[in-house]
This record gives C-alpha cells, sequence and structure tokens, in this order.
C-alpha cells in the first residue's frame, strides 16, 4: 500500500498557487498528476466569471468590432504560428517575427509557445493512446477539452520534446512569464477605451467595455473554440484517410478556427503548412501564410505531397 501524501499547509500552497501564477519556472519540484489544480487554476475560472461584466459595461458597435478582431489577430497566432510554425514547423521565419506571433500567441492566454508546442507534439506521437493527455476516446468530453488543461502535469513544459526552441533565450523567458502578455494586452485594451470615452465619446465605449469585450469574452471564446479540435474534431465528422487515431474533418470547427478543423487531413500528414487539402476545404490560416511570404516575412511553406493529394481523392472517389 502506498504511503500517504503530505499535505502542505493550505497557506504554504496558497503562496505557491500565485506564485505558479506568474512564474512557470517555479514548477521545477511540481508533481506529475492528473489531478486538476484548483488553486493554480483559479484564474482560468476568474476569466470566465469576469465575462458577466458586459451586464454592468454594456456593449457598443466599437466593443464588438474590437472583440472580433483580438478574437481573428490571436487565432491566426495560434493556428499559424503556436502550432504549425512552433509545434511542426511547417515554414520558416526571421527571429524577430517569431518573437512577435510568438507574443501575440501568448495574449491568447494558452500559455507560452514552448510549453504549447511540447504538448502538441505529445498529441501526435500518443493521439488517442492512454498517453494522449486529450483523448475524447479515452477520457470524455470534458476531460478533452479544458480537464486536462488545468493538472498538475498538465502544467508542465516537457522540454525533452522541444530543443529545438529551447534555445532561444526569448522564448523560454516568454514562456516562464507567460502572464506578461496578457496583463499588458488587458492594459492596453483598458486605456484605449478610457481614451475614447474621454476624446470620442459619441463610439459609446469605455476602458471596462473594451477590457470585458476585447479581453475577457474574446479570449474565452477564443480558447473554447480552440480546444474543441481536442474535444469534438475526434469524434465528429468526415475521414477521408485510415489514421490510427480518431481524427475527423469538420467543415464548421475548419471555419470557426481559420482551418484546424480539417483535422483527419492533418493528422495524416502533419508536415504541411495547409490543412485544408482540397481547394473547397477552406484554411484562412493557410491563405494569410500565403499573403506573408509574399510579403517575405515567412519562407518555405511545405505543400502538401502530390502523392498524399492522389490518395485522398482515390479515397474520396472510393466512398
Amino acid at each position: 500500500m502506498p504511503a500517504p501524501r503530505a499535505t502542505a499547509p493550505l497557506q504554504d500552497r496558497v503562496a505557491l498557487a500565485v506564485l505558479r501564477w506568474f512564474d512557470t519556472g517555479s514548477d521545477a519540484a511540481a508533481r506529475d498528476s492528473a489531478r486538476i489544480d484548483w488553486l493554480r487554476a483559479a484564474p482560468f475560472f476568474g476569466m470566465h466569471l469576469a465575462c458577466l461584466g458586459v451586464i454592468w459595461v454594456g456593449v457598443s458597435p466599437t466593443a464588438l468590432w474590437v472583440a472580433a478582431l483580438t478574437y481573428g489577430v490571436r487565432m491566426f497566432a495560434i493556428t499559424g504560428f503556436y502550432h504549425r510554425y512552433f509545434a511542426h514547423r511547417t515554414f520558416r521565419t526571421s527571429r524577430g517575427v517569431q518573437f512577435l506571433f510568438a507574443c501575440i500567441g501568448a495574449a491568447c492566454v494558452q500559455r507560452g509557445p514552448l510549453w504549447w508546442a511540447a504538448h502538441h507534439r505529445c498529441h501526435h506521437q500518443h493521439a488517442d493512446t492512454p498517453a494522449d493527455p486529450h483523448s475524447p476516446r479515452l477520457r470524455g468530453f470534458w476531460r478533452s477539452h479544458m480537464g486536462w488543461f488545468l493538472t498538475e502535469e498538465g502544467f508542465r513544459t516537457d522540454w525533452k520534446r522541444i530543443p529545438d526552441l529551447a534555445r532561444y533565450p526569448e522564448l523560454r523567458w516568454l514562456d516562464r512569464y507567460d502572464v506578461v502578455v496578457p496583463i499588458a494586452f488587458a492594459a492596453v485594451l483598458y486605456g484605449t477605451g478610457a481614451l475614447l470615452q474621454q476624446h470620442a465619446p459619441a463610439l459609446g465605449t469605455s476602458g471596462g467595455q473594451l477590457l470585458t469585450w476585447g479581453f475577457f469574452v474574446s479570449t474565452v471564446i477564443l480558447f473554447h473554440v480552440t480546444v474543441t479540435i481536442n474535444s469534438l474534431a475526434h469524434r465528429f465528422g468526415s475521414r477521408r484517410f485510415e489514421t490510427a487515431d480518431d481524427s475527423r474533418n469538420n467543415p464548421w470547427l475548419a471555419l470557426l478556427t481559420f482551418g484546424e478543423g480539417w483535422h483527419n487531413n492533418h493528422h495524416f500528414f502533419p508536415g504541411s503548412a495547409r490543412q485544408g487539402f482540397r481547394w473547397w476545404e477552406l484554411d484562412l490560416t493557410y491563405y494569410g501564410l500565403r499573403l506573408m511570404a509574399l510579403c517575405g516575412l515567412v519562407q518555405g511553406l511545405r505543400p502538401v505531397p502530390a502523392r498524399v493529394l492522389r490518395l485522398g481523392r482515390a479515397r474520396c472517389a472510393s466512398q
């Protein structure tokens, strides 16, 4: 029978949780446990509660436009850079552009780029097996959707999976202090709203309103849409390719996530910068990356190999 695990006094556990909110480097001695770390997850739930602020701050066309803009820009940073660049290295870019989009991705409050890439690489290696941190087949909807994100082991960055990225000190710093960018972003939104309230009152907005809609509401929606690829895109949709996992293509999720919903395509060949393999498979992230390539900001977008396209057409014809 295993020895009972010692429990630190509540005040010590709270102090450690608060420290970890601001400095993930304090995780060095953290336990690898599948239990939800409720104290450390408190800011996550706090962001959801903050969305209720719309009751007091109201709404305006300006606030809705800002919410949509912050959703769109940050979704592109998550899908184009956190996912297709940092996790899969499907194109090249300069160190400056790499850091810029790492910062925009960090503003999504989905942790740092090194953490994100390490966890996603783990998912691809172990998709829908017991080692997959968010398999709906094995763990159910809520665990695969958000529960895994809040566990003690879920907070850890697996450095062994990202030696190619860990050599950049600015990325290591951003990963360690992953709340700095979101806090700064929230402050900018509040300050912008306050300035507009003073100098352009006809817009009907305020600091609190832009903070609530542009940060809290937009961020919460962005998070839940992003993780539908874990929870829903392994359950609902079509399967063009026979993969060892349950990945599926879902056009509705592809629309919301700027192309990530072509998930079966991606799991069959994750090395391409493009996830919509057919001309009618809308992939807004890929179009954005193509535009950046035309501007010289990214290079070497990896295409879908001809053999993969031929196999996909053959499978469609046989169905």
